[in-house]
């Protein structure tokens, strides 16, 4: 399991008093108003960052990290990632999932034979989709709706599904 999950990019610089434009990759860009801190992935090292405000503009989120004052300290920021630790993130109702948790796993049909695994996750307006690479080389896009999964154990590290006729028919 994922011990860090990105919530947004740096896309840029915003002013001159060392606020940086966010591209929030979190469900809910509103939680960056209850952080305190966020960890900065240069991809060598990561580095804890105190947030001092936020704000929000379009879609985007404004950060002013404490004792980063100029423009200059929060360039070399460009283009990387913020993440949070697994113990900061948003709290998971019942039969809620990190996709970061999810993609990997085996999937399993409803006798409990392995037949693929779940390679990503489509977020979409109604439910999600899981594509799951099939054993056989298929790919399969199975909605995550009561009616087609069954059980998840990231424990365990398997999905169990049920694939509504239709689904798998060759065209």
């Amino acid at each position: 399991m994922e011990d860090f999950f990105q919530v947004g990019i740096i896309t840029t610089t915003h002013g001159v008093s060392g606020e940086v434009k966010v591209f929030p990759t979190t469900d809910d860009p509103r939680r960056f108003k209850r952080l305190k801190e966020v960890i900065l992935d240069t991809g060598k090292e990561h580095r804890s960052l105190e947030i001092e405000h936020v704000k929000f503009f379009k879609q985007f989120v404004i950060l002013k990290f404490k004792d980063l004052d100029s423009m200059n300290d929060v360039e070399k920021f460009r283009q990387h990632a913020l993440l949070v630790p697994r113990e900061n993130a948003v709290r998971l109702g019942r039969d809620e999932y990190f996709i970061a948790d999810l993609e990997g796993l085996q999937v399993k049909d409803e006798d409990g034979t392995p037949i693929g695994v779940l390679k990503s996750v489509m977020e979409t307006g109604a439910n999600d989709v899981y594509v799951i690479e099939m054993n056989d080389g298929r790919e399969l896009l199975l909605p995550a709706i009561k009616q087609c999964v069954l059980e998840v154990d990231v424990e365990a590290g398997f999905i169990r599904i049920h694939i509504l006729e239709g689904l798998l028919d060759e065209t």
